[in-house]
Formats: C-alpha cells, structure tokens, sequence
C-alpha cells in the first residue's frame, strides 16, 4: 500500500522523542523525564467547570473560532500580563491545542517554495508542520556559547528572498532559555528591515524563574507581524484537554478559522468552558506549579552538575539540557543505554536539531522524590563511563 502514500508523509521521520516513550512503555520502573507533560492534575476548578457545562447541556458546537466568552478572557489576560491590546472578535482563535495553532498559522500564511527559519534546537514538530504546509524549513544552528540563543546576526544570514516568516519558542524548548527583552528588540530590528512574520509559541511564558518575560509582540512595530501561539497545557496543566489559542492581525486569524472550519470545525466545547475558568481564576494554581518547578530544577541542575555533566541553569519551561559529551557517548546511545541499564527516561537532543547532539533533554515535571532517584541512577551509570574504576570499586563495596 506504500504507492498510495502522499510523499511528503512518506518521507517525514517519526518523531524521535515518541520512540523513548514506546520504548520505556514497555519496562517496569521507569522513572521518565523525556515527556513534556506536567504531572499535576488538572485543577478541580476547571475540572468542575467543564461539568457544569456537561449538566447545563453545552454538548454543541461552539463558534468555529470559539466561545466569545473564552476569546475576551483571552484577550483580557494577555491585556493583564503583557499589556496587549487584541479584538476578540476577529483577532483570536481557540484551536484544538498549540501545536494545532501553530499548523493553522503555517497553512495561512505559507505558499509553494516560501522559506520559514526554524531556530534549533527547536520542538520537533516545527519543521515537518512547515513541510506539511508546502513550505521549506531552514535551520539555524545556536551555539552553547550563547546559551543557545539565537544571535540577529544568524538570522540575517539565513534570509533569503524567499523568507516568509520565522518561528521562536521562547522559553525553549527544549533548552529552558528564553530571550530577554533586549534581545527580543535586537531581533526585532532585522524581522522589520527584511519584512518578516513571526510565530511566536509562547506556551511556556507563565513558567519563567528568575527574569520578567517580554511578549514578543510588545517590541516596537512587531505586534502587527507576530502570530501569538499559546495554549493552556504547560501551565495550566491541561495537556489532555487539547486546548490552545492565536492571536495576531485580523486578516491571518481569518484565514486561520476559514482553515479551522473545513478541517476541525471547533475545540471541544467542555474543554473551553474549563478553559474560561483557568483564564479567570486559575492564576493562584499556576503560581503553586511555578514554585514546584522551581525547587525541582535547582534540584536538578545541581545534581546533573555534580554527576560531571554541565547543565546550564534553564530560565522558563520545565527542561534541563545538560551536555553528556563527557560520558564520550552520542546522544542516542546515552538515552538509550540509560533506559536500558538505569529505567531512566531522557530525550536524545539530537532530536531537536543536528546542534542538540552531545546532549539530553530531562524534563523535571515530575515530583522530587522520582528527581531525585533518577539522578541516583543517573550518577551510577554516568560514573561507569566517567570513571569506572571507581565505579567498580563502588559495585564490588
């Protein structure tokens, strides 16, 4: 049946982090760190909101661009946390999670040859979604030197005439840094000067540590270039609900819901109304998460430092991306050569680019007593690569 298969889908690579998960699946004991996934349940609140609905006989489809209610909380909390200013009624859009506001945005804005630049190590569905979109991923490569942040001289380089847009993720995924407002405007600078749109995945913004975050499109003249891809799975922890959100120019969201219309009509309505309830009342649980990750990744961070293996101190998210260069392993061979002997599950950072390689991802979404086993686990076996005579001596003790 493989003649029948679009080539396009043919050609595009399972994704590499999914692969661990099946793998790890299929032991006992794993303590896993590769999934992108908060481990906290969804708030009762929300919970119980999506109920209500349910016996109050919101069973229908909503608007195809969803509840009005949800879009004017939407735009009332982008109003409070970042000082944005978005219509509602034409300038957002309710989708069925980020990742599909993300492909939304892509399908509208890109043609046949347009370039769109991926800043890597990057999530792994940015460039097959561009792929997908007729569209042609070009990739910059950050260096470790500059945290992996992306440097405006990069992206000048990689500009051609056929650039259309470039995609961010800020903070990261999956190296936890986030650019901060005079580095937005640096970037800023070059996006106005060749023309360019941006997709900025912000579904990490309520999960930073240490320094202010700045929305991208509140740097100066970017707000009417920049789609705004977020969603309510990392910090409200509603992965399951598949819920997520755009805004950005009238003209883009409309293409976007004439897209939404044809292909998934609208989210699910229960889910917008325990969304609604996480916009209007959910900002005490997301401080109560905020506050957990942040002892979990000084946690781990210390811990990865002290096995050997260099771990910057990530500023948002929920991942750590410590080098294992030192164990002399690839990225690959570390991962799985740790679940096998250790059950501990982390993500080959080569997944998320050619530049991720000689790293891992450990994601800390998981309470400290399992953090705090899996770096046990991770010190015996990163100790047999190190220095194995004294790991032998350890074992034979």
């Amino acid at each position: 049946m493989n003649q029948y298969l679009s080539k396009q889908v043919a050609d595009l690579k399972p994704s590499g982090i999914r692969r661990f998960f099946d793998l790890a699946a299929q032991m006992d004991d794993v303590i896993s760190l590769g999934v992108g996934e908060p481990d906290f349940v969804t708030p009762w609140s929300f919970i119980e909101q999506s109920f209500h609905a349910l016996e109050q006989g919101y069973t229908s489809y909503t608007e195809n661009a969803g509840m009005i209610e949800l879009r004017e909380e939407i735009s009332a909390y982008l109003n409070r946390s970042f000082g944005l200013s978005y219509d509602a009624s034409d300038q957002v859009i309710v989708s069925v999670g980020a990742s599909q506001a993300i492909d939304l945005a892509l399908r509208a804005i890109v043609n046949p040859g347009d370039e769109v630049i991926v800043v890597e190590p990057s999530f792994v569905a940015y460039v097959p979604a561009i792929t997908l979109a007729g569209g042609t991923p070009v990739t910059i490569q950050t260096k470790a030197e500059d945290d992996f942040k992306v440097q405006p001289e990069q992206i000048e380089a990689a500009i051609t005439p056929n650039t259309k847009a470039i995609m961010l993720c800020n903070p990261n995924n999956p190296t936890g840094t986030f650019l901060e407002k005079k580095e937005l405007e640096q970037l800023g600078k070059v996006i106005a000067k060749h023309d360019l749109l941006v997709l900025s995945d912000e579904i990490y913004a309520e999960l930073t540590y240490d320094e202010p975050y700045t929305s991208f499109p509140t740097i100066s003249g970017m707000k009417e270039r920049t789609i705004l891809i977020s969603g309510f799975s990392k910090a409200f922890a509603m992965t399951g609900w598949r819920l997520g959100y755009a805004t950005g120019p009238s003209e883009i969201i409309s293409a976007m819901v004439k897209i939404h219309q044809y292909t998934m009509m609208c989210a699910p309505t229960m889910a917008q109304h325990a969304a609604l309830e996480a916009m209007k009342n959910g900002r005490e649980s997301v401080q109560h998460m905020l506050e957990s990750y942040k002892q979990r990744r000084n946690l781990i961070v210390s811990s990865l430092n002290e096995i050997g293996l260099d771990c910057p101190n990530p500023g948002g998210a929920f991942y750590a991306f410590p080098s294992i260069k030192a164990t002399g392993l690839s990225s690959a061979e570390f991962a799985e050569q740790l679940l096998q002997e250790e059950h501990v599950a982390v993500v080959p950072g080569e997944v998320f680019g050619a530049n991720g390689e000689g790293y891992v991802r450990c994601s800390y979404a998981t309470s400290i007593k399992q953090l705090d086993e899996a770096m046990n686990r991770i010190k015996r076996f990163v100790e047999k690569r190190i220095n194995p005579a004294t790991a032998s001596l350890k074992s034979s003790g």
